[in-house]
């Protein structure tokens, strides 16, 4: 994550219209990793979402078998005493959360100033309530914000035997251009290229086209600034003479902290949502995202192997962002708007939101376990309601999976 703003957005005035109710009592409000989390759950998967910033983890898929899965990354600051923070997103950083304006906002717009990935993303959100209807199960939080004022409203969805967690943001009362989008974030172990990467047809990918993470700040990067590929596996690297560096094979390089970003095709081209999958070999398992393009264009990852000496880093933060979003890179709201290198090849990496009309991100994540050998994934096929993941290696795994919640954003 690299920490650094549309035309100025419209406060619609009707503050009455963006009361939050109090406190619902079914909303189950219990500290994870020191951190005040709303909770929900059902027999395959428990989710815990913090109160401050709205960050998804720890989050537990087959917790009724005797090897549960916890994916998530939560920053290892967060069960030590607590320090002063750089910012407040770091405080809760942790899992999967949603940005607006996504990425570092460095600069001021139109007399605006928003912290990194937001206030949304290191704020108080409040609960609305916890439902059950029918197989499907809801958590339910909003954010009144305060820098623009307008709503965002968080569902969370969980449906009977499933491992997997349906999310739905709603965006009331902006105008303008903003980027946005999702910060999922997963731990990495220890061992090298035990994890690896697949990702569904890209346009092409690019490297981050300045100084990602600058050495004046004890940040090292190993990836060749501004380089265009097509294969995650041939992506060029900082030094001369050196192989091209296997972005399927993770982990690797320790010591630095790197960002790519790739451009989705369109799901028109695909025949089928944009995915993202991370086979864990050593555990057996893929966890997966899944989006519709058209809403979040490119998938931005944040690298990270031990390459941040600062606080509260301290060269010991190993984790993979796989960030799906429409933005220029983790510039914030000022670079995305403004003409940048993607936009100039024709990627949207702005979201035109408008004060009269609602805008809704529906996303798709979850964790599916897979045989020895499994390998990678190839592809995805879709029927209705489940999804097949194909490896590399000929196996196939089918697990239930609503994907048409992507458009219709209904369980």
């Amino acid at each position: 994550m690299k920490l650094s703003s549309p035309t100025r957005l419209l406060a619609i005035g009707l503050l009455s219209v963006f009361t939050i109710p109090a406190f619902a009592d079914d909303a189950i409000l219990r500290n994870q990793h020191q951190q005040p989390c709303y909770v929900v759950g059902n027999q395959q998967v428990e989710v815990a979402v913090t109160e401050n910033g709205g960050h998804m983890a720890p989050v537990t898929f087959y917790r009724d078998s005797d090897k549960p899965l916890k994916p998530y990354y939560v920053s290892p600051w967060q069960d030590e005493k607590p320090s002063e923070m750089p910012v407040p997103v770091l405080v809760p950083l942790r899992g999967d959360f949603f940005c607006m304006p996504f990425g570092g906002n460095s600069d001021e717009v139109s007399g605006e100033k928003h912290p990194p990935h937001g206030e949304i993303a290191g704020a108080k959100w409040k609960p609305l309530g916890t439902k059950k209807a029918g197989d499907v199960t809801t958590l339910t939080m909003a954010i009144d914000t305060k820098i623009r004022r307008g709503r965002v409203t968080k569902e969370l969805s969980l449906v009977d035997s499933q491992n997997v967690v349906y999310t739905k943001h709603t965006i009331e009362g902006f105008a303008g251009r903003v980027p946005l989008g999702h910060h999922a974030t997963l731990a990495m172990p220890d061992e090298v290229e035990t994890v690896r990467l697949a990702a569904s047809p890209f346009r092409f990918g690019m490297t981050y086209p300045g100084t990602f993470s600058d050495p004046k700040q004890r940040e090292y990067q190993s990836l060749l600034p501004n380089s265009r590929w097509n294969s995650l596996e041939k992506v060029p690297v900082a030094w001369k003479g050196e192989a091209d560096a296997d972005l399927t094979k993770l982990p690797a390089r320790p010591g630095f902290a790197d960002l790519i970003q790739l451009v989705n095709e369109p799901w028109e081209k695909t025949n089928g949502p944009a995915w993202m999958t991370a086979t864990f070999t050593d555990s057996n398992f893929v966890w997966f995202s899944l989006k519709d393009p058209a809403v979040l264009s490119t998938t931005v990852f944040w690298i990270e192997n031990h390459g941040r000496h600062g606080h509260p880093w301290n060269g010991r933060n190993n984790c993979l962002g796989l960030e799906d979003v429409t933005a220029h890179f983790a510039d914030g709201l000022k670079a995305s708007m403004e003409d940048n290198a993607l936009s100039k090849e024709g990627v949207r990496t702005a979201v035109e939101l408008k004060s009269d009309k609602p805008t809704t991100v529906n996303y798709i994540q979850g964790v599916v376990k897979v045989p020895e050998g499994f390998e990678m994934v190839k592809t995805l096929e879709f029927a209705p309601g489940q999804v097949t993941f194909v490896s590399t290696t000929g196996k196939k795994v089918t697990a239930p999976v609503r994907h048409e919640f992507l458009k219709t954003g209904s369980l």
